[in-house]
């Protein structure tokens, strides 16, 4: 920047922001209040915070904290449990759980996030191939705001000429640049599918997508959605776990791979009880508004320096990523540096390129969370591969957004 410091371009940045910024606050409030709503409708008490042990039989936290998920969601049934690993491990359950020898998994989106391809098509791995579930994915088309667009002449070629048993669709990005698909796009693609094949589920990836709008892919017929607690949903405080969501008699059968055949959903403790799972949840609406101002403010900014991104600051974002294109190694590792040095927990270490499981390239990942790998604090990170595009997500609060889009100006020697 020859004529404005880091701080005069926030500044303008915000200023140009500024009905954006309003829009999204009416989201957050309009999400807060059904989220509020569903904990008076569910009658959260006190109780319900306790953990327990062993079997964990009539657990009412963890039964009344899957109810309340279903209620916000508008969805029959949930399944919401600390036990879930990750947003990977929730949408493994709810493949395997509804998928069968001899059965067809086509994806619609694209290729599936790194960390499920090994769940598709691994080798000697207990995958979906190797239980006799086979696999194709549809590209998206993109129009000319770069926009995805479901290939719904494909989509339709494939349900008229194949038995697809399940359509599975992810609204966030992965590792691409492209925008994130909304929840409008989502009810077109149910309501497309179910008219050729009404038997066909249609699955979704929610992962980066919780409170981002006002609706839900549950509200608008998908069969089942899945995502991670250490996103959106949990607020920043949840310090582990994942859910699926969705049609009762698709939620039960998840259930039996979460734990067995003959348990379902009648066991399942946890002895810290559930304080975390509830109270960010009751906070999210708020700390997924707080991202994506964070996530327009980036894009903006860039922007105006001349970097392609998105969303665009002219977009609606329907997750809580922005993709900045930067062009080089030396600037991706760069800015995920700055990211790492402006971070509340190990704001010391400087993050590099590795081999991180699941991940087909070498990953750069800055990520100074209070949770490990949480992506709804603030954080960065990219496959070392042309052309070198940083994803940035999260932000539990928007003043620490502006701390560090300021400091990646400066230490890129923007300022």
């Amino acid at each position: 920047m020859n004529s404005v410091s880091a701080r005069q371009l926030r500044i303008q940045c915000e200023n140009q922001l500024s009905e954006q910024f309003a829009r999204l606050d009416g989201i957050a409030l309009h999400n807060q209040k059904k989220v509020l709503d569903a904990f008076k409708n569910q009658s959260v008490q006190a109780r319900h915070i306790c953990g327990t042990t062993g079997y964990g039989y009539d657990d009412i936290g963890r039964d009344t904290l899957c109810r309340l998920y279903a209620d916000i969601f508008q969805a029959e049934s949930a399944i919401v449990s600390p036990n879930i690993v990750s947003g990977t491990h929730a949408l493994t359950l709810m493949l395997f759980g509804v998928l069968r020898p001899g059965d067809k998994l086509l994806a619609v989106s694209g290729m599936p996030y790194d960390t499920l391809i090994d769940v598709i098509s691994a080798d000697n791995k207990g995958s979906l191939k190797d239980f006799g579930v086979s696999f194709e994915h549809i590209d998206l088309l993109e129009s000319e705001n770069q926009t995805p667009v479901f290939d719904f002449d494909a989509i339709e070629n494939a349900l008229k000429t194949q038995r697809i048993k399940a359509i599975f669709a992810a609204r966030s990005r992965g590792y691409s640049l492209r925008q994130a698909i909304c929840v409008e796009q989502i009810a077109e693609l149910v309501d497309f599918v179910k008219k050729i094949s009404p038997s066909t589920l249609v699955l979704i990836d929610n992962c980066y997508g919780e409170f981002v709008q006002e609706i839900e892919p549950t509200q608008v017929g998908a069969d089942l959605m899945a995502g991670s607690l250490i996103k959106n949903i949990g607020g920043g405080i949840a310090p582990t776990g994942g859910y699926i969501a969705g049609k009762s008699k698709w939620v039960e059968q998840v259930s039996y791979r979460l734990t067995a055949p003959s348990l379902g959903m009648e066991e399942g403790s946890y002895v810290y009880g559930y304080l975390p799972y509830y109270q960010g949840l009751f906070l999210a609406p708020s700390v997924v508004k707080n991202a994506l101002k964070g996530s327009l403010l980036f894009a903006k900014a860039y922007t105006e320096l001349g970097f392609d991104t998105l969303p665009k600051a002219n977009m609606n974002p329907y997750d809580i990523v922005t993709s900045i294109k930067l062009g080089s190694a030396d600037k991706l590792i760069d800015f995920c540096g700055a990211i790492q040095e402006i971070s509340p927990i190990d704001s010391n270490v400087k993050p590099m390129p590795w081999d991180m499981p699941g991940y087909q390239d070498q990953v750069i990942m800055a990520a100074g969370a209070f949770v490990q790998g949480s992506s709804i604090e603030l954080s960065a990170d990219s496959p070392i591969k042309e052309p070198y595009i940083v994803y940035v997500q999260g932000g539990m609060t928007y003043e620490h957004a502006v701390l560090a889009l300021e400091h990646t100006l400066e230490v890129l020697n923007f300022d």
